[in-house]
């Protein structure tokens, strides 16, 4: 295991997929700086980081923390698509809701508008127009 963030392994690894340190400073969020204390150790590598790095150079994410330092844990290994579909999941419930509130909103803004004629209702999307 490395006992420092190893500049040329990863430089190497870079150069072998055709991309730049720029590259990387772009995939990881920092700026020329920020890149440059990472390649000379100045700045700790974050399970985050390792993960990027990981998935840019097509590289073992164990490898890629091994290379980056002593005090980088290995983060788990994560499913995109996993955590995508998690993700959709949890809009679609949000979405769900947010009709549901929305339809009671209408039903009660027409049951209003049964009193004081004239008034506009919007209709719930899918839904056929008030005649």
């Amino acid at each position: 295991m490395a006992l420092f963030f190893d500049a040329r392994w990863f430089d190497a690894r870079l150069a072998a997929r055709g991309l730049t340190r720029a590259d990387a400073a772009r995939v990881l969020g920092l700026d020329e700086h920020g890149l440059r204390a990472v390649w000379k150790d100045q700045r700790e590598v974050t399970p985050r980081d390792v993960l990027l790095l990981a998935a840019l150079l097509g590289e073992d994410t164990g490898e890629v923390a091994s290379r980056s330092g002593v005090s980088t844990r290995t983060p788990a290994q994560a499913d995109p698509l996993a955590e995508l579909a998690q993700r959709v999941e949890r809009l679609e419930a949000q979405v769900a809701v947010l009709e549901t509130a929305l339809a009671a909103a209408v039903a009660q803004a027409q049951a209003t508008n049964r009193t004081a004629p004239g008034l506009p209702v919007a209709a719930p999307p899918g839904a056929a127009p008030p005649p």
